[in-house]
C-alpha cells in the first residue's frame, strides 16, 4: 500500500516515510506512526505523519503492524 489515503493509516502501523530533508534523493526512514498530520483524506505525495522517534515525513510505503 502507498501511503496517499488518510483511512489506510493508524497509529501503532510501521511505515515507511520521506522526510522534508530527504525529498530530493527519496531516502526512506522507518519507524512507528504516532500521529496523523494530515487532515485531507487524500493526498497525492503522501499522508505527512509524525512517528515515535519523532520524526516527521510523509508516509510511501505501508508494512503493517
Amino acid at each position: 500500500m502507498d501511503g496517499t489515503r488518510r483511512s489506510d493509516i493508524r497509529p501503532g502501523l510501521h511505515v515507511s516515510i520521506v522526510l522534508k530533508n530527504d525529498q530530493r534523493t527519496g531516502k526512506l526512514t522507518e519507524g512507528i506512526v504516532k500521529d496523523i498530520l494530515t487532515n485531507s483524506p487524500v493526498h497525492p505525495h503522501g499522508i505527512k505523519v509524525r512517528l515515535e522517534s519523532g520524526h516527521i515525513g510523509r508516509v510511501k510505503e505501508i508494512f503493517g503492524k
